[in-house]
């Protein structure tokens, strides 16, 4: 990655791309899971017949016990995957052209030691880069199980908060308010500096995996290397612009915790987790944060607020545009085809049980039962 790094720098600054593409956030990925997963990055770079920059594709092979994947570069820790591309790409290489380059680059890969795969998963693509066409999503793609919400930003926090919220809740938000205030004093604070953030981001995660396992979901933070990369992001100082890690504190306790990312005119919430133990948990201070966070990003004059991937329903109380994402599967040997034709069923399934309310809401009691049994009970 290293021998594209000043490239990739410059070329992210002016491309149609998202956060989640950018140098900082796929090198850190690298260094702390990646590597530690034997995953091999597979960089292409296309330019122009006067040698200006189209495209970078940040694919990755990733080995496994019986078969090798293509997929993009830390994909399981990006909510929007695809490339980075030219602004005028979309208007200078057209589908043919682009199904023609990419058929080509398949063997390419596969002729190096390095790069064969078995076959290809390109999950979380979105359909438009900006205001261009995802090139990848011309693909033979279906829906991925979940969507992505954003919702576009006013220029005056309250403006904005009296339009969106009624009398009733914005009643609501307010006698919650008074009873976290009555516990102690209220602030709303972004990390002062790096050490602040990985502070704050221990919080976070330890607040996030305990919310996780008390819900019967794996804890994303059990995987080898990911505790170490959020807070590898949250202390790079190269990082800072990119990286908006906050906190509630009522008195001297932190009772949410933020990790956002800050990229163009647009913040993403990424991880957000509030003490679920605590007696302030009754009040709200999860949504008390998400409300803060919406007034810094209107003060900082970003546009619009990404909520990234899920459907849970606060978001859609929220939001005013919904985003589909898409998936692409393939078989590149014999031995891809099983965990390709296994990852169909798999995905349907997926898709049915998020996107159905009733099927959701089982689902969602059934880990949490399942979870209570698996916490360790206290011995008497």
């Amino acid at each position: 990655m290293h021998a594209v790094e000043a490239q990739w720098r410059r070329f992210e600054s002016e491309a149609d791309c998202t956060a989640f593409q950018t140098f900082e956030w796929l090198s850190a990925w690298q260094r702390n899971i990646g590597e530690r997963d034997g995953v091999t990055p597979a960089l292409a770079v296309g330019s122009y017949a006067g040698g200006t920059t189209a495209f970078i594709w940040p694919l990755a092979v990733e080995p496994g016990r019986f078969v090798r994947r293509l997929c993009w570069l830390g994909q399981d820790q990006c909510d929007y995957n695809g490339p980075l591309q030219a602004p005028d790409f979309s208007q200078r290489v057209s589908r043919e052209q682009f199904l023609t380059l990419w058929s080509e680059f398949r063997p390419r890969l596969q002729s190096d030691p390095r790069w064969r795969h078995d076959w290809i998963e390109l999950e979380k693509m979105p359909r438009n880069l900006g205001r261009a066409l995802n090139p990848f999503a011309q693909l033979a793609v279906v829906l991925h199980p979940s969507g992505t919400h954003l919702m576009h930003l006013g220029d005056d926090w309250q403006t904005f908060y009296l339009a969106k919220r009624s009398s009733a809740t914005r009643r609501h938000d307010r006698a919650k308010r008074k009873h976290i205030s009555a516990l102690g004093e209220v602030r709303f604070a972004t990390a002062a500096n790096c050490a602040d953030a990985a502070h704050t981001t221990e919080i976070l995660m330890e607040q996030k995996s305990r919310a996780l396992i008390r819900r019967g979901i794996t804890d994303m933070f059990a995987r080898p290397g990911a505790r170490e990369f959020y807070l590898d992001l949250a202390s790079n100082p190269a990082a800072r612009q990119l990286v908006h890690v906050s906190r509630v504190d009522v008195g001297n306790t932190c009772v949410a915790a933020n990790f956002g990312v800050v990229f163009r005119d647009c913040y993403y919430h990424v991880l957000a987790c509030y003490d679920e133990e605590s007696e302030i948990a009754r009040y709200g201070p999860g949504a008390l944060h998400l409300r803060e966070l919406l007034a810094y990003a209107i003060g900082r004059g970003l546009k619009c607020f990404d909520f990234t991937i899920g459907d849970e329903p606060y978001k859609r109380e929220w939001c005013d545009s919904h985003l589909p994402l898409y998936d692409f599967t393939a078989a590149a040997t014999w031995r891809g085809a099983p965990p390709r034709w296994l990852s169909i069923p798999r995905r349907r399934i997926k898709r049915f049980i998020k996107q159905t309310p009733w099927a959701w809401r089982m689902m969602y009691h059934a880990r949490v039962a399942l979870g209570l049994l698996r916490q360790p009970h206290p011995t008497r």
